[in-house]
């Protein structure tokens, strides 16, 4: 939820005593924050980037030939002060008398391109300019760069900039609203909430300075449009007016500096309005052009599944039979609470409309909303539940804004069609269970002032209980302890009084073993230089293919388009992390994960597998003075894969697989048949899809098969051997296309209990060798614990070897 600081500060009023309450935005966000609306981010807006401070108002006083430069200028320019500027000046309209803004030295400008600088004194072409005369493009009021910005010869010298031209500058506060505060999406709703906490702690009355709404009289009823309701379940409420003769222009500065300050885009003035009620209200508003309702007649209903609807956005949509819309005698008009249509919206030729506002509701608006893609701030409002009290005074708002900005006329009495009143919840509250359930006891008379500020009606109070009616903004509140939360966040969630003791039972972990490997593998990998990541584990259908997708878990009801399934692969997500890194100049990447994926075999058939993921791509190691950077590679990797199976007791054997389609150069483990690590390097059709345009190496191993695996597994501890290790070397020539993980398996087949370590040292490829050969270099490390191995012992197992190879593998051993 976007707030901007000015707006909001115009409803926060003066108390009883006419004191008026400012909070500076620091302390507005610490308020904000203390009663549940946690602020994100708070950020400085400027409708002119740097707000023109330092720039003045000066006066041409003379503009003479440059000496040594024929297109530049040698002007004098008095800006107020006892000296004049000399200034070297480029643009060609420079005269002598005019009125102009002046970037003194030590001024930072902000221009429309580029980056801000400071003015400092320089020699152009030989003479010193003190300063420089501003163009529209090089501070940021437009993108003129046609010549230097000339004033009024009214305008005073030695004025400041900002006196002028009056930028617009605000704070715009960002705040995480939680589904629940539906009463807090709008400047008036967030406003309550903050003189409801002043007037708690500060022992006196705040009221909301609402905006003054005159009786909204009609003109005339020249423009009549009935109200039906036939689908009374999704519209309980519908309410709206007629208004003539208006003139479609821009609105306001006053209100275009608002919504672009929340970054709303003005459109005109009847669209502005809308957005700017919405804002302000919480109501979402529709405009009509009233001469494209047929009839004169408005009916809120459902349309048959199929029908074809065409939207603002001019595309035609298939509705369903589940969309409510808004019809007018022969057709529809608007997707109730989501979008409007292009026959009936507002034009610029628009002269009469009719507004609507309604009570929709919110799981039908929801479904629509995300069946068609369409996610609108009215559908976001209606979703969570709106005030259905508050249509009419919406109406009233938005008419009057009309009348005044649009020249419109009331054509038509309000109209407000509510079938149904709904009655408002009364609930009980003991103050017994306020202390049980929020740790504190509150003085009875401070209970009632928070609950009659925040809108309660107080019906019956006793000395345990008190009974209230919830206004009809707090849609979400309905048991005791909802009442309780809204006490407790008032007073503060920070002031909860702290036990000066806690009794607690101690837990029995039958999981340690799990967690424990879990922590020893993340510590090696931090120590090893990466970095341990989080990522959603909701994500984008669009990265998988139809067949990935047959058994993907499926959100019902997706917070957007963009994030509607449960990740079936960890790749995807892990990659959207490194695209955002190196999209901000960060691309040395080594990061891993510990997450789940999904999968379904059916309805209500649902399964989550445990993964330890690996993501490596850009350097190991930048350039240095003795030696250059080290690039990542698939080796590298492969021998963080192999020290991990080390740390967790596994004798692991790589084979080389082509199973993956969005892994190339793909290898796995596999014990028993069941598949425990695959890594690889993803694909360039998946890297190009993230805008990733260097290698990135992967790696997944399956961390319930690994535990399982390693399940009951005892750790033995043994003396360290005293005889000393023997090494020798081999080299042999075989088919270039021999892995030399089939060099190292086929070793350890031969079962030499003596041979401690195989580990290959050197590859040379040459047409000296033979065509398609190659020449791997090995060494192999033999040692016995018990006894020092004599040479014949070492040469009999070096002979076994290399008949092995020469039988198995077809090696020439190289003597």
């Amino acid at each position: 939820m976007t707030i901007s600081y000015n707006w909001l500060c115009e409803y926060l009023p003066g108390s009883k005593e006419g004191l008026l309450i400012k909070p500076s935005p620091d302390q507005l966000s610490t308020i904000l924050t203390s009663i549940g609306l946690e602020v994100e981010h708070v950020s400085k807006y400027e409708s002119v980037k740097g707000g023109l401070h330092g720039l003045v108002i000066g006066e041409v006083v003379s503009a003479e030939k440059h000496p040594n430069a024929d297109k530049l200028k040698l002007t004098k320019v008095n800006i107020g002060k006892p000296d004049l500027l000399q200034i070297v000046c480029g643009a060609t309209n420079v005269a002598a008398g005019q009125k102009v803004i002046v970037a003194p030295p030590g001024t930072t400008i902000y221009p429309v391109k580029g980056e801000p600088f400071t003015i400092n004194i320089v020699k152009i072409r030989g003479v010193e300019s003190q300063g420089m005369i501003c163009a529209e493009d090089e501070i940021g009021l437009g993108n003129d760069h046609a010549g230097i910005i000339v004033l009024p010869n009214e305008s005073s010298v030695g004025d400041l900039a900002t006196s002028y031209f009056h930028p617009y500058e605000d704070h715009i506060i960002e705040i995480g609203l939680t589904p629940n505060h539906m009463d807090a999406m709008s400047h008036l709703g967030i406003a309550r909430d903050v003189c409801a906490y002043l007037s708690h702690h500060h022992k006196k009355t705040y009221s909301v300075n609402k905006p003054l709404i005159e009786k909204l009289v009609a003109a005339n009823n020249s423009l009549p449009i009935a109200v039906s309701i036939e689908n009374k379940i999704d519209c309980e409420r519908y309410s709206g007016v007629s208004i003539k003769g208006i003139s479609i222009k821009q609105s306001p500065e006053w209100m275009q500096q608002k919504l672009k300050a929340i970054g709303v885009r003005p459109i005109n003035n009847i669209v502005d309005i809308t957005n700017f009620v919405l804002h302000e209200t919480g109501q979402p508003l529709h405009a009509y052009d009233a001469d494209a309702i047929k009839g004169n007649q408005i009916i809120v209903k459902n349309l048959p599944a199929g029908t074809k609807f065409i939207t603002l956005d001019e595309k035609e949509r298939t509705l369903n039979e589940e969309d409510l819309m808004i019809c007018n005698k022969e057709e529809g008009m608007c997707i109730a609470g989501v979008f409007g249509g292009l026959k009936s919206g507002v034009s610029s030729t628009t002269k009469n409309i009719f507004l609507e506002a309604a009570w929709f509701n919110p799981l039908s608006i929801r479904k629509t909303s995300i069946r068609h893609g369409l996610r609108t701030d009215a559908a976001t409002h209606f979703e969570k539940g709106m005030d259905i009290s508050g249509t009419v005074a919406a109406i009233k708002r938005a008419s009057l804004l009309i009348k005044e900005l649009a020249d419109g006329e009331i054509a038509s009495d309000i109209i407000d069609v509510y079938p149904s009143p709904k009655p408002k919840t009364r609930i009980g509250l003991k103050f017994d269970y306020l202390k049980k359930l929020s740790g504190k006891k509150y003085q009875p008379d401070a209970v009632k002032n928070i609950l009659i500020n925040l809108g309660f009606d107080i019906i019956k109070e006793t000395s345990e209980e008190i009974f209230v009616d919830t206004p009809y903004h707090k849609t979400d509140i309905s048991l005791p302890a909802d009442i309780v939360e809204e006490i407790m966040r008032i007073d503060g969630l920070d002031n909860i009084e702290i036990p000066a003791s806690i009794n607690i039972s101690p837990s029995i972990e039958t999981d340690r073993d799990k967690f424990s490997y879990q922590e020893k593998i993340a510590n090696y990998l931090t120590g090893s230089g990466f970095n341990e990541i989080f990522t959603n584990s909701i994500t984008n259908s669009a990265y998988y293919s139809d067949k990935e997708l047959e058994k993907t878990v499926r959100m019902i009801n997706n917070l957007s388009t963009e994030l509607n399934i449960m990740r079936p692969s960890l790749l995807e997500t892990g990659l959207e992390t490194i695209s955002y890194n190196i999209n901000r100049k960060n691309s040395n990447l080594r990061f891993f994960e510990f997450g789940k994926t999904y999968s379904t075999s059916g309805v209500g058939k649902y399964q989550e597998e445990n993964h330890l993921c690996m993501y490596v791509t850009g350097n190991l190691s930048d350039d240095s003075w003795n030696a250059k950077g080290k690039q990542s590679d698939l080796y590298y990797l492969k021998g963080i894969c192999v020290k991990i199976f080390q740390m967790l007791g596994i004798s692991a054997s790589f084979d080389i697989v082509e199973e993956n389609s969005k892994l190339k150069n793909t290898v796995r483990v596999a014990v028993n048949n069941n598949i425990i690590l695959k890594a690889g390097v993803a694909d360039v059709s998946v890297l190009k899809s993230f805008d990733i345009r260097q290698p990135v190496f992967f790696a997944d191993f399956y961390w319930d098969k690994l535990m399982h695996l390693i399940a009951g597994h005892k750790i033995e501890f043994r003396e360290l051997p005293k005889q000393l290790p023997v090494y020798r070397d081999l080299a042999m020539v075989v088919n270039s296309s021999l892995p030399y993980a089939e060099v190292e398996k086929t070793t350890h087949q031969i079962g030499l209990d003596k041979l401690q370590k195989v580990q290959l040292f050197d590859i040379f490829e040459s047409e000296k060798l033979g065509k398609d050969k190659k020449s791997l270099a090995i060494s192999f490390t033999f040692m016995d614990e018990e006894k020092t191995l004599t040479d014949k012992e070492i040469d009999g197992m070096m002979n076994q070897i290399m008949k092995t190879f020469e039988e198995k593998l077809s090696a020439e051993i190289r003597k």
